[in-house]
């Protein structure tokens, strides 16, 4: 019981809304019930040809990952395309089977299909996944046409059974994910102050204390972000301050920008131990002691911590008020509000000016050369080259994340192979023992799909250790030839993805920094103008949504970033940018509760700061390569004082002003 307890709280804190649990599941039990139910109809009705077992194993793998419509009838639709697209392309691979160079010209064909169908919208990016997988087993198992009607129970039952999966064994609940991710913010919160508290205790903190403090403030930040994601929006996308999403909007942005706040401060002016623990028990008695006692305080820093930490408290209450309505009503205030919205389909243009066509041009070409390539090594092998040449593309939008992609995948399969031999090894000879390790493998494989791709090539490479040592196939040389392929369409994919229509990372990062640009100067026009409340709000939302683009668009240029003591130049850039958004976010916050300007420094300030945006925004990512020194830590840390509002707004010229010192 206690391990069970252990395990939950793990899984509560690295996955709040087990939607990582909940996807993993999926795919397991639909390629697990899939299968069954092919083998049931291959022992009681009619032998199956090969292909079909594989054709229900990958697509249940499709129908669980690449169909995202939001709409149980949606998803339905999709679905059924997919099965359509999935027996069209098996019959097209199945009438040249004997002429290979059509054969192979189709393959493309459809790989150019797929590719343009990503930037149409989530429905023809799953059919095109559909279509490419059911080809590549096409090609692969060279069925013969009388065997199709066979081969199309493979797509139709992964298809009803990923569905019937999705919609009722494990169906979608908002309304418990929003629960769940609100309850997780709040117990982020707490484990913030009980690491806050261990870590004053001493009246110091450690510099690992304080790179601990910045990655609970990551996790926090995730936990928020995907509790948004839950909340459901308006037919006109439109919130008004009074509206129920707007209301959750508001406790989650509290919650967040109060937590952030005291990490920030007690950095420079770490709080009492007995003001941290007063917040934790919530004592009203020591913590009113506490309050009285900042308001004596001649440490001006340290009363601003203090502050802070009555913020985060009043913060969290507001939160567990708000979940104690969820759990009673079940959010139906936000029901009201919910409406299914449609995105019009968008057709990109067949011309090389359209971003889709270059990317799709690119992605055959790779696979192409891949395939010619794979041929020169292995007549019956060479699709592991073209299917890596072709997923090193997927969810990429830079050469710097393909090769990124690319490495991954070559180092995730040449580990799941060392590994994959020994456990096939050890398990030679027990089917069950076998079977139990591929079912774990793969829900391991797609419980971390979202956190590592290297993690799921592992995992899935395992698997086909496992399956090839079950079915006796199982060689060293089958082993040597899969990592070859594998390497060899990686190198294609990357190479291709540097020389051929390159998606710079810099031009990628300049589009990123744009962005960025445009969100702070908006934020910063709406903060005197005609916007209401909740849209400074939103504004300040797109700001920080802008900064997580701008370090995703500069991780191929280092590594991973956090907070270091001596940080390289692209991480003590990203560090100004990611302060100056939170100076940003503090300022709009302060601007909601009161626009006084009586001197008028504030309008000033606002004025020279859109000046400095429209001077640095053309320079783009220029501010990366620039040699600057560490800045000494500012004299003040948090506007949370009467000056709030032109504290936020002059530190962010100052971060503004260190980008090009």
């Amino acid at each position: 019981m206690h391990l069970g307890h252990q395990l939950r709280d793990w899984l509560a804190a690295n996955d709040p809304a087990f939607s990582r649990l909940r996807q993993a599941t999926r795919v397991t039990l639909t390629i697990a019930f899939s299968f069954v139910i092919l083998f049931a109809i291959h022992i009681a009705i009619v032998p199956l040809p090969t292909i079909t077992y594989a054709l229900g194993i990958l697509l249940s793998i499709q129908g669980g990952l690449t169909v995202r419509d939001t709409l149980p009838s949606q998803q339905l639709v999709t679905r059924l395309l997919g099965c359509v697209a999935s027996i069209v392309v098996v019959i097209l691979a199945a009438l040249f089977v004997d002429h290979r160079y059509i054969s192979d010209f189709v393959f493309l064909l459809i790989i150019f299909a797929a590719s343009w169908g990503r930037a149409i919208g989530v429905r023809w990016n799953a059919v095109g996944m559909f279509a490419f997988m059911s080809y590549f087993m096409g090609a692969y198992f060279q069925p013969k046409l009388a065997e199709i009607p066979l081969v199309a129970f493979g797509s139709v039952v992964a298809v009803l059974v990923a569905h019937a999966v999705r919609i009722w064994l494990l169906p979608d609940d908002w309304r418990r994910d929003l629960l769940r991710a609100l309850e997780s913010v709040r117990g982020r919160v707490n484990q913030i102050l009980v690491e806050l508290a261990a870590a004053v205790s001493d009246g110091k903190l450690s510099d690992g204390e304080r790179r601990a403090l910045t990655q609970s403030e990551e996790r926090l930040k995730e936990a928020v972000l995907m509790a948004e994601s839950f909340v459901p929006k308006p037919a006109d996308s439109a919130s008004s301050v009074d509206s129920p999403d707007a209301e959750v909007a508001m406790r989650l942005f509290d919650i967040h920008l109060a937590a952030e706040s005291v990490i920030v401060l007690s950095q420079h002016a770490p709080p009492s131990f007995a003001l941290v623990h007063s917040v934790i028990d919530h004592d009203e008695a020591l913590l009113r002691r506490e309050i009285d006692s900042c308001e004596s305080m001649e440490d001006k820093d340290g009363a601003e911590t203090a502050r802070a930490l009555i913020w985060l408290d009043e913060a969290r209450n507001a939160l567990g008020e708000l979940i104690q309505r969820g759990r009673g009503t079940g959010f139906r205030a936000l029901e009201a509000s919910q409406a299914a919205s449609s995105t019009p389909v968008t057709w990109p243009k067949f011309s090389l000016d359209d971003p889709a066509t270059r990317s799709s041009l690119q992605i055959t070409l790779a696979t192409s050369i891949a395939m010619i390539l794979g041929l020169m090594l292995s007549r019956e092998r060479w699709f592991w080259a073209v299917l890596t040449a072709f997923l090193v593309f997927n969810n990429t939008s830079s050469r710097g994340d393909t090769a990124v992609r690319a490495m991954q995948r070559s180092v995730g399969t040449v580990l799941g192979i060392v590994i994959g031999m020994l456990l096939a090894a050890l398990v030679e000879g027990h089917m069950a023992a076998a079977i139990v390790l591929s079912v774990i493998s793969i829900f391991l494989a797609f419980y971390f799909l979202q956190i590592s791709y290297g993690a799921m090539t592992f995992f899935i490479t395992i698997v086909l250790c496992l399956i090839y040592g079950m079915t006796g196939a199982l060689s060293f040389h089958l082993l040597d030839l899969r990592v070859e392929e594998t390497i060899l369409g990686a190198v294609t994919g990357t190479l291709v993805a540097f020389f051929v229509f390159p998606a710079k990372t810099r031009s990628i990062l300049d589009t990123a920094l744009l962005k960025w640009f445009d969100a702070l100067r908006a934020l910063l026009n709406a903060a005197f103008g005609n916007g209401s409340g909740m849209e400074i709000i939103q504004l300040s939302q797109k700001l920080d949504a802008a900064y997580r683009d701008v370090a995703t668009a500069a991780r191929p240029l280092g590594a991973s970033w956090y907070v270091v003591k001596r940080p390289g130049h692209i991480r003590q850039t990203l560090a100004i940018f990611m302060a100056c958004t939170y100076w940003g976010r503090i300022f709009a916050r302060n601007i909601v509760d009161s626009r006084d300007d009586p001197d008028g420094e504030i309008r000033k300030s606002l004025e020279e700061n859109l000046k400095r945006i429209d001077a640095i925004a053309p320079k783009g990512s220029d501010c990366f390569f620039v040699q600057r020194k560490t800045p000494r830590t500012a004299g003040q840390n948090l506007p949370l004082s009467r000056h709030g509002k032109r504290l936020g707004v002059e530190m962010v010229g100052s971060m503004l002003d260190r980008l090009y010192p």
